[in-house]
């Protein structure tokens, strides 16, 4: 252990270092040298400050963070819808017509946002299947997320429901090894996005589903788009405007617009498991996610020369 004068001193040489580096525009070794060394020196004098403050009674106590196991699936899926719906209501119409002409973030905000915390959702149930290093724990976490897929599907929360069942059946997380009974049973829940006949068991489940309800947008753009593209504004040599293009998208946005006139109002907040999620912002980049699915299951050299 450095002595505190000593270690202020190296601190102190470090930042003058860090500010040097910026100034020769050597951007990455600084931002590598304030990540890896500086964060660690700061975290550790952190952690000495609060020993020598705790009565020695609190130390005997080890804290441990939360698991997903801790939370029961249903207040787990009951606390996504809250986040969705918060998101969801945000979005104007105007912002999804925009996007089907445009595809820009600036001129749909909200849609933007929602869309990301989709796939941060996404990356962050991958991520804790494989941060876990044992088989059984892994079997333990994904059982956890069909459970939680379930209670979504009840709420009519089609957005979460898809964006846990693209984590479960992303790559790096399919081609591991599960019991067969897991993967039984993740099929079921994979038939409802099923995209034979135009994604037909989603568009049923939609249009039976009662509001409240948070649909998938991804297949809702994808369809405005569509229509965007296969028609023009105009019909043909004329000024008139296409209004078959029109009252398709009306068609479109009608099932959006009637799910944002009801809330899920008999769900409360729940400080506990909004803070274990962190907006779901703790969550491993796709390269590292593949990277820990290939040490849990290193590729063979067959498999690994047919990429190829």
């Amino acid at each position: 252990m450095l002595d505190g004068q000593v270690e202020d001193d190296i601190l102190e040489m470090l930042m003058k270092l860090v500010f040097q580096l910026l100034c020769d525009g050597e951007l990455m070794l600084a931002k590598i040298l304030r990540d890896r060394v500086l964060s660690k020196i700061e975290n550790n004098k952190q952690a000495q400050k609060m020993i020598h403050k705790q009565p020695i009674s609190s130390l005997e106590v080890s804290v441990s963070r939360d698991s997903l196991l801790d939370f029961r699936s249903h207040e787990l899926a009951e606390q996504m819808t809250l986040m969705d719906s918060e998101l969801f209501l945000k979005i104007e119409v105007p912002e999804v017509l925009l996007w089907a002409r445009e595809q820009s973030e600036t001129l749909s905000p909200n849609l933007t946002i929602f869309t990301e915390h989709f796939n941060k959702m996404s990356f962050w149930v991958r991520s804790l299947i494989l941060q876990e290093t044992k088989a059984q724990d892994r079997e333990k976490l994904l059982i956890k997320f069909i459970k939680i897929m379930k209670h979504l599907k009840k709420m009519n929360n089609f957005n979460s429901y898809l964006a846990v069942l693209s984590a479960l059946d992303s790559a790096p997380v399919r081609r591991l090894d599960w019991q067969k009974q897991t993967v039984e049973g993740l099929k079921e829940y994979s038939a409802l996005i099923d995209s034979s006949s135009s994604f037909k068991a989603y568009r049923d489940a939609l249009a039976a589903a009662e509001p409240p309800c948070i649909p998938y947008l991804g297949l809702i753009l994808q369809d405005m788009t569509f229509v965007h593209i296969g028609n023009p504004d105009k019909l043909p040599d004329s000024d008139n405007v296409n209004f078959i293009k029109c009252w398709q998208f009306f068609n479109i946005m009608d099932s959006m617009r009637r799910f944002k006139q009801t809330q899920y109002d008999t769900l409360k907040k729940d400080d506990k498991i909004l803070a274990f999620f962190n907006d779901f912002n703790d969550c491993l980049d796709e390269e590292a996610m593949w990277q820990l699915s290939k040490e849990i299951k290193p590729q063979t050299r067959g498999r690994a020369n047919k990429a190829h």
